[in-house]
């Protein structure tokens, strides 16, 4: 029924969606009539498609490397372009999305992102997980003047000071989700801080802003220990052990996934979580609670998606569309993957045209829908206001969850324009 899976290998994605919705309504409501009709509208959908040639979406990402977070995410955009796809396409066209695997590498990250607008002819870039990455598609972007969506990427240069006219980003960054934490870290008696992050763009982006977000609120505080392992390689052991003797109140995490996990894990067995308070980014996502099991930290501070509590009609609908077209919950990556799909579209829309400089005019102060609710692309930086959820660690059933939570509204946890003004070059600007 379905003419394909996406094959990252060769990267093409053809979709042939509206076929399925027809047997899924035959299958609800039980009589051919309903089959037939399907089937027409299915043909005049096609007949519609063909007018035109598709508009094509490059994407580009760590699909081998990261799969906990891009797969989900993959599936994401997956049901997206399904949607668009069953409702018509866009200015009459089928939406394709043609897929490559970074590996990880901005080395290849860049040969995709140049293969992709000189061979496949793609009208929008878009993707990126690694923030070193995201940078060097934004970089691309740049010099080729070409449409750069970034999904993932959470380094504030990306938008700041190395931000440029053609590229976006939808995620909050590591300054908003900083902001978001700090409000809370700043309620903690502790005044002695350490870090522990991953020493690259991401890692040191996001200690950053922390430091000058609690600093601000805080000035009683200081920070007496930093540890910096590579992404992918901590020695768990050894860096508890270098933090504990600077002696803390309170720890700053930014490590995720396997880093994530070998951390919790040593620091569960050393005693020194619970009884250390931690603040921890991005821990709070299913796609790492799902490993860390029984082993969650109870209290922890975090940045995540608490997606089996959230009951807003948005988020139900996409939760309840999502497990039918793929039979598993929503993560935040499959979150992060529809909400650019959904932005891509309603530039496309406002537009009226995937010509790049009209879509960058209609992205600027773009409104879209995600999950999440409402979100806009501000005209000053191309941040999209795209929110989190805030909340504590806990355990229900063996698992990891997240308790006492609130959505975090991304346009509340932004700078003002005249911060944005002193680091992002001028030239971004125009």
């Amino acid at each position: 029924v379905r003419a394909g899976q996406p094959d990252v290998g060769s990267g093409v994605v053809a979709w042939e969606t509206v076929p399925d919705r027809g047997l899924l309504h035959y299958a609800a409501f039980g009589g051919p009539m309903k089959h037939i009709v399907l089937g027409g509208l299915a043909l005049l959908a096609s007949a519609a498609f063909a007018q035109g040639a598709p508009i094509k979406i490059g994407e580009i990402n760590s699909y081998s490397t990261m799969p906990q977070f891009t797969q989900p995410y993959k599936q994401g955009w997956q049901l997206a372009v399904d949607e668009v796809n069953a409702a018509g396409g866009l200015l009459g066209r089928k939406v394709e999305v043609i897929a490559r695997d970074d590996a990880g590498k901005p080395e290849e990250a860049l040969r995709h992102a140049v293969e992709l607008t000189s061979k496949e002819k793609v009208d929008v870039l878009a993707g990126g997980f690694l923030s070193n990455v995201g940078l060097a598609l934004a970089d691309h972007a740049a010099k080729n003047q070409r449409l750069f969506v970034a999904s993932e990427p959470l380094t504030d240069a990306i938008v700041w000071d190395k931000g440029n006219r053609y590229t976006f980003r939808l995620r909050p960054s590591t300054y908003m989700q900083a902001a978001m934490l700090v409000e809370e870290a700043a309620k903690l008696p502790a005044k002695r801080w350490a870090t522990i992050a991953p020493n690259y763009e991401y890692g040191q982006s996001a200690v950053a802003s922390f430091k000058e977000l609690l600093k601000a609120k805080r000035p009683d505080v200081e920070f007496v220990g930093e540890q910096w392992p590579a992404l992918g390689k901590i020695d768990a052991g050894s860096t508890l052990t270098a933090i504990m003797a600077s002696k803390p109140d309170a720890i700053f995490n930014v490590t995720f996934a396997a880093d994530l996990a070998k951390l919790v894990r040593e620091g569960n067995q050393r005693g020194v979580f619970p009884k250390v308070p931690v603040v921890s980014m991005l821990s709070g996502e299913p796609e790492y609670l799902e490993v860390l099991k029984d082993e969650t930290p109870k209290g922890w501070i975090v940045t995540g998606y608490p997606w089996d509590q959230i009951d807003t009609k948005a988020h139900a609908s996409f939760a309840a569309n999502y497990y039918k077209r793929f039979n598993e919950n929503p993560k935040v990556g499959s979150v992060v993957g529809y909400a650019t799909m959904q932005a891509i579209f309603e530039a496309i829309r406002k537009a009226k045209s995937t010509d790049n400089e009209k879509l960058v005019a209609a992205l600027r102060g773009l409104k879209f829908s995600t999950p999440f609710g409402p979100a806009e692309f501000r005209a000053v930086d191309h941040q999209a206001t795209m929110g989190a959820y805030v909340g504590k660690l806990d355990q229900r059933g063996g698992k990891g969850t997240m308790s006492q939570w609130r959505y975090a509204d991304g346009k509340d946890y932004l700078p003002t324009d005249a911060y944005v003004k002193a680091r992002r070059p001028e030239e971004a600007r125009k």
